[in-house]
């Protein structure tokens, strides 16, 4: 694990290069969020982005999504990985937002982890899109450049998610989409960047490229 004082320049290094950092999905509002967010899951936003025009254009409003034949909505998201299981839960959530939340997509983690489809990671990424809020969550990227960085040896993501609120506290959202990025584009899974990347002196990975 690295000491405070590295924490402390990893945080800045990374809120430094990503200044703008922001999702790279498509949407208008609150309900074209959290369908992308759930979309996303497992599946790359450029997929998703080709996906929601479409989509948005077939079910504009969560009333028409709640509403939907589960074989037309699937047709248009086939492309998706799980879109058999994501058009059901789509469906689903859309129901529960118009019975419980008259229509209106909630913004708190208990509501929104009520809805189908939507475990804490989504949540998170619908709350700090949708309002800010303070809370950090893990993709297979920010989970990835987590443990390269040593900021974290959890097993799974619920931890890691933990440990980065611990560890960083305050910018959880901004340093979310910039570890998102920065996994995506400079630390990636196969092929790092290692000789680009700007956080190198305090990677621990052992396939670090020297």
């Amino acid at each position: 694990m690295q000491n405070k004082n590295d924490i402390k320049n990893i945080k800045k290094l990374l809120l430094f290069h990503f200044q703008d950092a922001k999702s790279e999905l498509k949407f208008e509002n609150l309900y074209e969020l959290i369908v992308a967010v759930i979309l996303s899951a497992q599946c790359t936003d450029k997929r998703v982005n080709l996906i929601t025009p479409s989509l948005f254009e077939a079910y504009p409003n969560v009333y028409e999504l709640a509403n939907a034949k589960p074989q037309s909505l699937k047709f248009l998201i086939k492309s998706c990985s799980f879109f058999n299981n994501k058009a059901e839960n789509l469906i689903k959530m859309a129901k529960s937002v118009v019975k419980d939340f008259g229509g209106e997509i909630p913004l708190d983690e208990k509501s929104l982890k009520s809805l189908a489809g939507v475990g804490q990671k989504t949540a998170h990424v619908v709350m700090l899109e949708g309002t800010g809020a303070n809370v950090m969550a893990v993709d297979t990227h920010v989970f990835r450049v987590s443990h390269r960085l040593g900021l974290s040896k959890a097993k799974d993501p619920i931890t890691t998610e933990q440990d980065l609120t611990r560890i960083f506290k305050s910018e959880l959202g901004r340093l979310h989409q910039a570890m998102v990025l920065f996994g995506r584009y400079t630390c990636k899974a196969t092929k790092p960047k290692c000789k680009e990347c700007f956080l190198s002196e305090f990677c621990k990975s052992e396939d670090k490229i020297i």
